[in-house]
Formats: C-alpha cells, structure tokens, sequence
C-alpha cells in the first residue's frame, strides 16, 4: 500500500501530516510504501533528507503521488480539484469541515474515494490516541498563555525584588476544556493568579485541581453532551452567564476564551461593553476569531485595540508550535492507521461497522455514509 503525503495546500499551515519519526513507524508495516512531496517538512526544519534516512521516498511531483497513492495523508483540507485526481478507492484522512465544506463532501463521492474526517473521531477511551483535536487544542491552551504574556505590559508571576514587590498578573480563562485547561496549567505554571469559568459545573474538580479557582455563575440547568461538550445555552443563560463574567474580566490582566465549536458559529462570550471596562493594557486572547469569534470585534489573523484592550484574534495556536504540533498530529494518524490496518492483505481496512470509522467515514465506495455528517447536511431528509 502506498502511503501519499502531499505538502499542505493552505500555504499558511505550518503543520504537516507525518514526522520523519512517524515515517519510520509505517515503513515497519507490511506492505507499506511512504512517498512524500518534496519540501514537505520545511516549516518544521525537517528535510527531505531526514525523511528519506527513516524510509521515505520522495514523489518525482505532486500529481504523480496523488495519483498513485492507495491512502492520503493531510492536515487540512485538500483543494476540490485534486480529489478527482485521486485513485478510486483511496483513502483519505485529514480535517475536513465536513458540515461547512459539502462540496469537499460530495467531491469525494462522485470520486468514490473514501474519506476519514479527524474531526468526527469519537471522544471514546479507544479512540483517544486518534484524537486530533484534543492533541491540537492542549498545544494551543499552552500557546495561547504565552502569546497573551508577550502582548502584556506587565509580568505573570509575583517578584519579590530589592526596590519593591510586584504583584501576581490575573488570568481569567473562559472554557474549561482541554484547550482550557491547558492553559490555566500554564498560567499557574508561569506564576499567574488563575480563575476560569465553564458552563459545565462537572469540571470544577478538575480546575481546582490545576490551582485555579473555579468561577461559580448560577446559570440552572447546564450540563453536557455524551461526548463531553458544554450544552447550548438559552438565551437567558446567555445574559446570566454574560453578566457574571463582567467583574472578572474587568480585574484580569489577560482572558483567554476557549469556547471554540466544530462545525458551528462560536459563541459570544466577551461583549464589547465588557471589553470597555477591562484596564488599558489588558489582552484578550480569542481562540475562536476565524469560527465568527468569542470576542465581540476580534478579526482572524489579527490583533486590534478596543479601548486600549488588545484583542487578539490569531488563527492556528498549534502552528506556532509546528514541530510539536506535527508529532502529535502524526502520532494521531499512524494510530488510526495501526487500529485499522490488515496485515495479511497489506492494507488499511475499512470497516463500516466499527464504533470509530462509524461517524467519522463521511464517504465511502461512492456514498456520503457518517450518520452524523448525512444528518446536519439533511440528506435522510431528503431521501424520505
């Protein structure tokens, strides 16, 4: 089976689907050929070299290598035109968007090419080692605590110095997922004063845990869904939530928002009004800017003073660690292959039946066949 990975079409990406490392570990498998574009790994410093001393090979040119490619690696989305280039029958895993990206969905289809979606891999405990999304928002929670240090006008910890004391810097995090986590364990780390907030009062536990105090706003009824994602909000808990994070982003020095939705609009968590009576110099670190933004008037890709609070709205937290964010990225991938591969034929076996491949297989043998994906696209709808 020949293992394609081509260089990332969003010229932006710094991350790339396979390490030299990962390079290794499937050239280890029976049957497996790894062919890669060249340049592939430049943004992290790995060259073609590195690659090609754990067993790669390097594709003569782009077109040949997707051409001949049994399974596709990637981590974002491939450009429409290329998924008629590949063989039928392929496979082809990478984040895909599938409930914005329908046209990406249904290309794959008429090409009858099979797609794997990493962002509909299940929060299940055999499915964790696949979870791309887990692995790249813990590296983003780490990053965005240091990028909001950079912006800062003032340090995190408390100094104790010869001509006076410094105090603590407040660090007010919004979303106690794992992105959020991640960085109330960094904040606490760099000496910072922590408070974060989450709709899920299951989660207090576990942000105490860390050092932080738990922000208690009585909102009635939360909770969260089979996955572990926080419930929408009603509107009234909306109001209710909104204005009791108003005093704690008026005394922090940095907030971090983390409530970032795959597939849907990002909620608004920081208004304006509540930027407005936040102290000149303070950062806001809005994690969700290129999903419609947690941060009232956050552009993507950039940072924007409101009333002397910088906003940040950067986009791919991960891709500023590229090589971490890589490795783990690689390891996500190769572990989905392992789970599934068939030593006796060679190949990634695709099972229709499996508890993981059940939602995120979007397409298959000339069919759009994740329940979840056919259903917020309202094909069953459409076929009854």
């Amino acid at each position: 089976m020949q293992i394609g990975i081509p260089r990332e079409a969003d010229g932006s990406e710094t991350r790339v689907a396979v390490s030299p490392e990962a390079v290794a570990r499937l050239t280890k498998k029976e049957g497996a050929k790894v062919l890669i574009e060249s340049g592939l790994g430049e943004k992290c410093r790995w060259s073609d070299e590195e690659y090609r001393e754990k067993g790669a090979e390097v594709a003569p040119n782009r077109t040949s290598l997707l051409e001949g490619s049994d399974l596709i690696l990637r981590v974002g989305m491939p450009p429409k035109e290329e998924i008629g280039a590949m063989q039928k029958g392929a496979v082809h895993i990478s984040h895909l968007d599938p409930f914005n990206r329908r046209d990406l969905v249904e290309a794959f289809r008429e090409a009858d090419v099979s797609a794997i979606s990493m962002e509909l891999v299940p929060r299940s405990t055999r499915a964790q080692k696949m979870d791309s999304l887990s692995s790249q928002h813990s590296l983003a929670g780490y990053v965005m605590v240091l990028v909001g240090a950079d912006l800062l006008d003032r340090v995190l910890p408390m100094m104790i110095t010869p001509c006076g004391t410094v105090g603590p810097a407040r660090v007010f995090v919004i979303g106690a997922g794992v992105a959020g986590l991640q960085a109330i364990a960094t904040a606490k780390r760099l000496g910072a004063r922590v408070e974060a907030f989450d709709t899920r009062p299951v989660v207090k536990e576990q942000v105490e845990s860390l050092g932080a105090r738990f922000v208690e706003i009585d909102l009635g009824d939360t909770g969260q869904t089979e996955q572990g994602y926080a419930k929408e909000l009603t509107e009234e808990q909306k109001r209710l939530q909104l204005e009791g994070m108003k005093k704690f982003c008026r005394l922090a020095d940095l907030v971090i928002t983390t409530a970032k939705l795959f597939g849907r609009p990002a909620p608004r968590v920081v208004t304006r009004e509540m930027l407005e009576g936040m102290r000149p110099g303070s950062v806001v670190i809005d994690y969700a800017a290129e999903s419609g933004g947690n941060v009232e008037g956050s552009k993507p890709g950039e940072v924007v003073e409101i009333g002397g609070v910088r906003v940040v709205g950067f986009t791919n937290f991960p891709g500023r660690v590229a090589a971490d964010a890589s490795r783990m990225y690689a390891n996500n991938l190769y572990n989905m292959i392992d789970e599934f591969w068939d030593e006796e034929s060679g190949r990634m076996k695709i099972d229709l039946e499996d508890e993981i491949l059940r939602d995120c297989l979007v397409a298959h043998q000339g069919e759009i066949v994740s329940p979840i994906v056919r259903k917020v696209l309202g094909i069953e709808e459409a076929a009854s």
